[in-house]
Parts: structure tokens; C-alpha cells; sequence
């Protein structure tokens, strides 16, 4: 069992910065850990992705460049430092851990988090 708590979300000017940390407790394994968010309205989609030794990342297209993900395996703690927000960026976060393909190729996790909100205003 692996619980998973966001933490950090709140409200932020279009351009500023939010820095969201998602803790893990319970029976970790060597997972790799992620980001997802849901706008209303719309779908979950995938933010960004890191492998259990931090050696790799990998982002959706539309965060690129501005958010950064990290973990401090010894806290069992991920990151997700997010610059240069945008309105469109305004969705509930959620941590995930153990990111995989589902059967339609969507990005997927077997653990979440309940998210914290993010809004961006303009």
C-alpha cells in the first residue's frame, strides 16, 4: 500500500511560480514517480515524469520548459516546480507513482494522490 499527499497548490498571478511536493509513505518499491493534472471539464492528462533514481525525466509538451520535476528519495518526496504558470495551467494536481501505458497508450498510474488545486489567474 502507498499513500501519496500533495502538497503546495494554491493561488498564483499568470508568470509567477508554485513549487508542488508530493510525499509517499507505506510499502514503497523503486518506483518511478510523476505528475498528472485535470482541468474542469476536461480530461487527466500527464505533466511530467521521473525515474525512482532521478536520472531521467520527461515532460508533457505543453509544461516544457517551465516545470521542473525532482524527488529526494531519502524523504520519499517528488517535486514539481512550476514557472512562468499560465491560466490554462489552473487544474487539480496529482501526484503518481508508477507511471505506465494504459491499452489506448494514455499514460496511466497504479498510485495517486488526491491533488491539490492550482489556479492561475490572469
Amino acid at each position: 500500500q502507498v499513500q501519496l499527499v500533495e502538497s503546495g497548490g494554491g493561488l498564483v498571478q499568470a508568470g509567477g511560480s508554485l513549487r508542488l511536493s508530493c510525499a509517499a509513505s507505506g510499502r514503497f518499491s523503486r518506483y518511478n514517480m510523476g505528475w498528472f493534472r485535470q482541468a474542469p471539464g476536461k480530461e487527466r492528462e500527464f505533466v511530467a515524469h521521473i525515474t525512482w533514481g532521478g536520472d531521467s525525466t520527461y515532460y508533457a509538451d505543453s509544461v516544457k520548459g517551465r516545470f521542473t520535476i525532482s524527488r529526494d528519495n531519502a524523504k520519499n518526496t517528488v517535486y514539481l516546480q512550476m514557472n512562468s504558470l499560465k491560466p490554462e495551467d489552473t487544474a487539480v494536481y496529482y501526484c503518481a507513482a508508477n507511471i505506465f501505458k494504459g491499452s489506448i497508450g494514455l499514460l496511466r498510474a497504479d498510485y495517486w494522490g488526491q491533488g491539490t488545486q492550482v489556479t492561475v489567474s490572469s
